[in-house]
């Protein structure tokens, strides 16, 4: 079974850096990828970062530079670094995962069956 728990949100300044953690039972990052989607304020779940199964890591256009993915495998979990923060990430973060995601789908939450709970990042000053 499954299970994704993110933690690490938080409200925090523009500027500042943010890590967020994704404890994943149930999964091996060696067959699994692993991604983040967030979701502002009354808009629709949106892309932020993955890594594949083979390390390979994708962002999306608005993070690139400035998030980085990260793995703790003896932890099991998953972590998103988010410096240079900005008020537009402001969004609940959720960390999601599957087995069968394709690298031309990687930036679709629907290619992903498993997700966690969220949490919330608010960046304002």
């Amino acid at each position: 079974q499954v299970q994704l728990v993110e933690s690490g949100g938080g409200l925090v300044h523009p500027g500042d850096s943010l890590r967020l953690s994704c404890a994943a039972s149930g999964v091996t990052f060696n067959t699994y990828t692993m991604g983040w989607f967030r979701q502002p304020p009354g808009k629709e779940r949106e892309f932020v970062a993955a890594r594949r199964y083979n390390g390979h890591t994708y962002f999306g256009d608005s993070v690139r530079g400035r998030f980085s993915i990260s793995k703790d495998s003896a932890k099991n979990t998953i972590y998103l670094q988010m410096n240079s923060l900005k008020p537009e990430d402001t969004a609940v973060y959720y960390c999601a995962a599957d087995r069968g995601v394709i690298l031309s789908s990687i930036r679709d939450p629907r290619q992903y069956d498993y997700w966690g709970q969220g949490t919330q990042v608010t960046v304002s000053s």
